[in-house]
């Protein structure tokens, strides 16, 4: 087993490895680790091989700045590159703030979504032809956000096979198993959509219809601030939503439009704090730094506690030949029937042998899909942009977001995205 982790100065290595390594059987195989930062790489290597010698397997490191040394043969691929993200986060946020267009995380979605596009996918499609030519077997397993955007991408320039994985299925599906006050393991409940706008389409507890009982509890003031604006929604939408409220926020155009909206609607932090994204993220990536830091030292205790990511999961599946069900993002071959066909959709995937495996959904709440397929058309014009290596098309990408088409007029976006793309032309790629 080879699994070449690309971007391994991120917070996800750790939890990653340990998922990997605490697989029961997997006793020997190695951690090909890539990043261009040597001293992030150097620390990732030390802390892979501390879990290594913590769990007493048969494991070897070997990491490179250039992926091209390390990554042949590989069985799977993580992918979880930022790309030129603490340089540009403030751009994202404030120059689009000029023009009224208040985000609270930007980096799927909006102006800060399609700048992240922008300088992301270039990066990523050299990276993509260097596995097709050194290992064409591998399976990508992609952690980057733009999560549809990266995965469409990928989908239009290669047939190796490919998974996006975010944590908001699982997160969310135990946050509402909590707020109803029932065993987590009793909830059952389906799900589809995009990333970060999949909706709850059935929660049942022994038979039960819980979205009533949801509906009731969302009517107390206190219980509503838990997640103001995934439950305000859910009570005129119907269904509760994956991400969070400041994710979600973002990606209709009902609650950032106004301050007064924002005021009544938005909390602080992840429940829709203007500017929380980019006034954090360079905090986060520091604390992130320290705390490896702290692991390689000793400083602070390494634990072997699995988590809840979905990439062992697969990993394990795919080994054992045992299945297992993960919540993957995925091209849609006809598996949610009212959204996009060739777009990416999030669906329930069968993993064994034969990899990954998506399962057919059927049709969504046709309310449900239009505002699925808005945030679609932006990812499709986005990432055609790119691989078109087309300014007009990336302008209008930004056209089409539900948030910035609430607040600005046509000639307005247009002056924001040039600003935008002038600020932030040492960065990405260039557009004709």
């Amino acid at each position: 087993m080879k699994i070449s982790i690309i971007g391994a100065g991120s917070m996800f290595t750790r939890a990653l490895t340990v998922d990997i390594l605490t697989i029961e059987g997997l006793e020997e195989g190695v951690f090909a680790l890539v990043d261009i930062d040597p001293k992030r790489l150097e620390l990732a290597h030390k802390l892979v091989e501390m879990v290594i010698a913590k769990t007493g397997k048969n494991w070897k490191v070997i990491s490179s700045t250039d992926r091209r040394e390390v990554i042949a043969d590989s069985d799977f691929v993580i992918n979880q590159i930022e790309v030129s993200g603490l340089e540009t986060v403030r751009l994202d946020y404030e120059i689009p703030l000029k023009y009224g267009v208040k985000q609270c995380i930007g980096d799927t979605l909006g102006p800060g979504g399609l700048f992240k596009t922008l300088r992301t996918l270039p990066a990523w499609i050299e990276i993509v032809r260097d596995i097709e030519d050194l290992a064409p077997g591998a399976t990508i397993l992609n952690y980057t956000n733009p999560m549809s955007a990266v995965v469409l991408a990928t989908t239009r320039i290669t047939d190796l096979p490919v998974v996006g994985l975010c944590h908001s299925v699982q997160g969310t599906s135990r946050k509402l198993a909590e707020m109803l006050g029932v065993p987590y393991e009793e909830l059952k409940w389906e799900c589809a959509g995009i990333n970060h706008m999949a909706w709850f389409t059935t929660l049942e507890h022994n038979g039960q219809d819980m979205y009533p009982v949801l509906k009731e509890k969302a009517k107390d003031p206190e219980f509503l601030a838990l997640d103001p604006v995934r439950l305000d929604a859910m009570l005129y939408l119907g269904a509760f939503v994956t991400e969070s409220s400041g994710h979600f926020s973002e990606y209709i155009p009902y609650y950032r439009k106004r301050q007064d909206l924002i005021d009544k609607h938005c909390g602080s932090g992840y429940d829709g704090e203007t500017g929380f994204y980019a006034t954090q993220w360079p905090t986060w990536r520091a604390n992130t730094d320290r705390e490896i830091q702290q692991l390689v030292s000793g400083e602070k205790e390494l634990t072997l506690k699995r988590s809840h990511e979905y990439a062992a999961v697969i990993i394990e599946a795919v080994f054992k030949n045992e299945p297992a069900v993960i919540y993957g993002n995925v091209k849609n071959t006809g598996l949610i029937e009212n959204l996009p066909q060739d777009g990416i959709v999030e669906v329930a995937c069968m993993i064994n042998r034969n990899g990954i495996n998506p399962c057919y959904f059927g049709r969504l709440p046709e309310h449900l899909a239009a505002l699925n397929r808005s945030n679609m058309a932006f990812f499709e014009l986005a990432v055609e942009s790119v691989l078109q290596k087309d300014r007009e098309m990336a302008m209008r990408a930004l056209m089409m977001d539900p948030l910035t088409a609430a607040v600005c007029s046509l000639s307005e976006i247009k002056a924001m995205f040039d600003e935008l793309y002038e600020a932030q032309k040492d960065y990405i790629a260039e557009l004709n």
